[in-house]
């Protein structure tokens, strides 16, 4: 009898986790879909590449800026701006040829796995999330994550204005700024799904 109702508390116990998961992970989503990720990720974690990392990583932030400052859709229009986006970054690195620089990085727009990611005002839950992603040489450096959409990674005084801007439920901004008392919580099984999907993807 003791045993059947063990057995009862953990079936109910997991139809309750993957019910709050299911929902947290919809919620996730719903933001996702109004926002694109920029990931650069460098040839190597020396020094001088990660310092590379950061130059390149600025030549694209302004041509992302100018695609996107009239687009009505966003998305296409990094899509369009594509060999825009990589000829920015490779002119980058063609100018730190001199400092003995001879990578060469490619630009693609695509949707990836990410963890719970905090940043100066705000953070993001683990999910996955449209992304412009920039790869230099090898791409085997640390990464650099931001949102280049809405513009959040360009003036972290704007990040709120740009949030409503975009169009943020007030749930969404509070999940954003970590303002709600259960965040924690959320971020918590979020990543958790995160870490699962990649055991088995």
């Amino acid at each position: 009898m003791k045993k059947r109702y063990i057995t009862a508390v953990c079936c109910l116990l997991a139809a309750v986790l993957t019910s709050l998961c299911a929902s947290l992970q919809a919620q996730q989503q719903r933001l996702a879909e109004k926002l694109i990720r920029l990931h650069v990720v460098a040839n190597s974690d020396t020094r001088e590449d990660q310092r590379v990392k950061l130059l390149v990583r600025d030549a694209v932030l302004e041509t992302a800026d100018g695609l996107l400052r009239d687009a009505q859709n966003p998305e296409a229009a990094l899509q369009t701006g594509l060999p825009e986006l990589e000829r920015a970054a490779n002119e980058k690195l063609a100018s730190l040829a001199s400092l003995g620089c001879e990578e060469t990085a490619s630009v693609s727009l695509r949707r990836e796995l990410f963890p719970t990611r905090e940043y100066e005002t705000f953070r993001l839950p683990a999910g996955v999330y449209r992304t412009l992603r920039v790869s230099i040489g090898q791409a085997g450096g640390h990464n650099w994550w931001c949102v280049v959409f809405p513009p959040l990674c360009l003036d972290s005084s704007k990040v709120r204005a740009e949030e409503k801007k975009a169009g943020y439920t007030e749930e969404e901004t509070a999940l954003l700024a970590g303002k709600d008392g259960s965040s924690k919580v959320r971020f918590f099984f979020l990543d958790l799904a995160a870490k699962l999907r990649r055991l088995f993807d």
